[in-house]
């Protein structure tokens, strides 16, 4: 199935979804932006990491997008106000919400499907009220995700320091996202 014969749908992630994430995480181009060498996720550490009941309790919520029938990839959204770790400490709008995503097949990348994952996940995520802003951390080599969320409204405000090193922090805000609807 090509991009152009279908939009990117997002789902909730099951359990059953969880030896196929593995998978996907294991594949080099999801490892170099991912936690990297070091840190290949085996099938047991994704079980007690990523199960549904796991990060809800950590205010994640997980998806896989779609593609048709098809899963392309894997999406998460959170509350970036108390997300811990020594992430986003100085956050005080409980409605901004963080999001992270991959597509599965390194073969599907630079064709426009990341961006229409990142659209379906903001207007997904703009659908709620309460969400004020969106945010999102590339890191400043990864200039395919950059131009990935630039394309899907993103703005790049200033080069941060996360748990995991420097990163490109983004956001899009609700008046901006408002905005390109009503021009669309």
């Amino acid at each position: 199935m090509h991009a152009s014969d279908s939009k990117v749908t997002l789902r909730l992630m099951t359990e059953r979804d969880l030896p196929m994430l593995h998978e996907w995480l294991n594949r080099p181009h999801i490892v170099e932006w991912w936690g990297g060498e070091d840190e290949r996720p085996t099938l047991d550490e994704v079980l007690r990491h990523y199960m549904p009941r796991v990060l809800s309790e950590a205010s994640v919520t997980a998806y896989i997008a779609m593609l048709g029938d098809e899963p392309i990839g894997y999406a998460q959204s959170y509350v970036a106000l108390r997300s811990g770790d020594g992430w986003w400490a100085d956050e005080t709008d409980p409605g901004v919400r963080g999001i992270d995503q991959s597509l599965a097949d390194p073969a599907q990348l630079s064709k426009g499907l990341g961006t229409m994952l990142v659209r379906a996940l903001t207007t997904m995520l703009f659908s709620d009220p309460t969400v004020t802003k969106i945010q999102t951390d590339p890191a400043p080599h990864n200039h395919r995700a950059i131009r990935c969320y630039e394309k899907a409204g993103f703005v790049q405000q200033k080069v941060v320091t996360t748990p995991d090193g420097p990163a490109v922090y983004m956001v899009q805000t609700r008046e901006a996202f408002e905005r390109s609807c009503s021009a669309t």
